[in-house]
């Protein structure tokens, strides 16, 4: 099993969604990023998404995401997949079934009759659902904060078979994701991080390699494969 996070995608110039300072992209966390902030001001939730939303379909899959679609489609063991990320790199790049725990950045929801729709423009108050005609009722089908993460289930039944559990590009704060490779690793996995900066789960796993994703994710496959 796999676990990526947003250092993977920082490095194709998709923005880390949260600073240091608490704020993401300069906005607190609970005007952008639950459930309350989009009852309280829509718009302003709508324009924050339009435009990474925008940002996104401009950047391009680097070296591992590119490393993982080749892991998938060479490697004679079982893939999960699952990401923190909105963002369709992995997809572009080739990885099929990913999970995304945090939702799709390029995906709409409607609130009334819950239909999942692809989204590539801009979303506001006004767009109209395709499939029951609602007015004001899309949303972007991201997990905020204070909503439950989607595919639980299939990650937990992937942590407890996995031989190796990888982290790429996480930052290890966000939960249940920092607490995977507790679990990972209880059932007996091999458990390796790859990161730029030791994550606050460092101390946990069997190996911990710092560097660019782009540069150690594509070894660390080489070594996998040539392994198998």
């Amino acid at each position: 099993m796999v676990l990526t996070g947003a250092g993977i995608s920082a490095e194709s110039g998709v923005p880390v969604f949260r600073g240091d300072d608490g704020l993401w992209e300069g906005h607190r966390v609970e005007d952008v990023a639950t459930p309350e902030g989009f009852a309280r001001d829509a718009e302003t939730v709508h324009r924050f998404y339009n435009g990474r939303r925008a940002r996104v379909q401009e950047v391009e899959p680097n070296a591992a995401h590119e490393a993982l679609a080749r892991l998938a489609r060479e490697w004679s063991g079982e893939l999960t997949l699952v990401t923190q990320n909105i963002d369709d790199l992995h997809e572009r790049a080739g990885s099929p079934d990913v999970l995304h725990m945090h939702g799709e950045l390029l995906k709409s929801r409607c609130n009334e009759c819950g239909a999942v729709r692809s989204c590539t423009g801009d979303l506001s108050r006004a767009s109209i659902c395709d499939a029951c005609e609602g007015i004001d009722c899309l949303r972007p089908h991201v997990v905020w904060f204070g909503e439950m993460p989607f595919h639980l289930q299939e990650i937990e039944r992937a942590l407890d078979q996995a031989d190796w559990f990888v982290s790429i590009g996480t930052s290890g704060r966000v939960y249940p994701a920092a607490g995977f490779v507790r679990v990972a690793a209880a059932a007996g996995a091999r458990t390796l991080e790859l990161n730029l900066d030791p994550s606050e789960q460092s101390g946990v796993f069997d190996e911990s390699r710092l560097g660019r994703a782009g540069e150690l994710v594509p070894a660390w496959v080489d070594e996998l494969l040539g392994a198998d």
